[in-house]
């Protein structure tokens, strides 16, 4: 059997594929927390630094289409066994890397090989339309845990190293973790209502308005996402001067931030099972105008507290769009859906860099950034009043 048809309908347990959304966020997110440190060891300034990480940024977006094309010709499953071999190479080099373009282009290396996960893995995931809402909750735990990690686990190994080794132990152990998941395949049962979608292939009624609405949400959100999950651990380095100085202790409580915030999005998933998208939506825009504000406000325990309301909003919004989208696109189309609303929505995220660079540059404060967000969330909500209310009956996820 030619070794694509072997992979053509594999898939694998839940647990792999979340563990895999795990490893996706935190090798992205390395950089965030390592690059004070790189630069330092390059002898450029933290603002001059940053702009080397927009390759793989712009890439984590810019290729998931290219990824979600090569899922649809050959199979999902070959696509993330790439995943996972990809990125644990790409950060293996990053480490190795002895200047900053080296280090650039590792970067986008990363980010090529990381495309590949929201379009496929997220696909395989509700290619199976049970608790939609709910699994895509529990995975999207699972990533934001990675967000998590990422300044744990990187203030740990710069304490005791440098920068260098915080690329190099996790390439090593994405390594070992792909021949684990390529060991997890299993042939994929074909339902009833996968067929039905594959041979109807069409959309569900007001598909255009939703698309253009989570648009808006996706690009906003993006942008939101991006930006709090790369700069909250430097600005509590700032921020909490009168609760510690520690890179460390940052980092840890950085890590608590996200960590406590991430389960919003199984009570989220929940809530979407039960009840209107639209609903939800809109009071996780409000959530995100009032705490993203109020943020950038605020300092020391009181910054604390507020930052892990503002990122349970941000977290909350992550499974809401899948979900939508599962009910008004067809499984045919679901994986290039997905692929587009993840390139706008993680190439949002890439401007972070290049923006924040400029403005820190101009002389604004950190903060001001924050402020900046707080205003975005509006598209949050603008997008939520966009959304049409749908008939159970028109639903392509039942």
């Amino acid at each position: 059997m030619h070794s694509t048809e072997y992979f053509k309908y594999k898939t694998t347990p839940d647990i792999f594929l979340n563990i895999s959304h795990f490893l996706d966020h935190f090798i992205m997110l390395i950089f965030a927390k390592a690059a004070y440190d790189a630069a330092s060891y390059f002898k450029l300034t933290y603002e001059d630094f940053i702009i080397y990480g927009v390759f793989g940024f712009v890439l984590f977006g810019g290729a998931a289409p290219a990824a979600a094309y090569l899922a649809d010709k050959y199979s999902r499953a070959i696509l993330l066994v790439i995943f996972h071999f990809g990125i644990g190479i790409s950060a293996i080099f990053a480490g190795l890397s002895s200047n900053p373009l080296q280090l650039a282009i590792s970067i986008g290396f990363i980010g090529i090989f990381a495309s590949i996960y929201h379009p496929v893995g997220i696909a395989m995931l509700i290619q199976n339309n049970q608790k939609i809402g709910f699994r895509l909750g529990i995975n999207g735990v699972f990533g934001n845990m990675g967000v998590a990690a990422a300044p744990l686990i990187t203030g740990i190994l710069l304490t005791y190293g440098n920068w260098s080794i915080c690329f190099i132990a996790p390439g090593i152990a994405c390594l070992i973790y792909g021949v684990l998941f390529l060991k997890s395949f299993k042939l994929g049962g074909k339902s009833n209502l996968l067929e039905k979608n594959r041979s109807s292939a069409k959309f569900a009624p007001n598909w255009y308005r939703v698309l253009t609405a989570l648009i808006i949400a996706t690009c906003s959100g993006g942008f939101i996402f991006g930006s709090m999950t790369f700069f909250i651990p430097r600005y509590f380095e700032i921020s909490l001067e009168n609760v510690t100085s520690s890179i460390l202790l940052t980092g840890v409580l950085a890590s608590v931030v996200y960590a406590i915030s991430s389960f919003t999005q199984i009570y989220v998933g929940w809530l979407i099972d039960k009840f209107s998208p639209k609903l939800i939506l809109l009071l996780i825009g409000v959530g995100q105008f009032i705490c993203i504000s109020l943020s950038s406000v605020t300092n020391d325990l009181t910054l604390f507290v507020i930052m892990i309301l503002a990122m349970g909003f941000v977290f909350g919004q992550i499974p809401i769009t899948d979900t939508i989208l599962s009910r008004y696109v067809p499984e045919t189309h679901r994986t290039k859906i997905l692929s587009i609303k993840f390139l706008l929505n993680l190439s949002a995220g890439a401007l972070v860099l290049p923006v924040s660079s400029i403005m820190l540059k101009s002389g604004f404060h950190i903060s001001s950034l924050f402020s900046v967000l707080g205003l975005i969330a509006i598209l949050v909500i603008i997008s939520a009043l966009l959304l049409p209310s749908q008939k159970t009956s028109e639903r392509l996820d039942l």
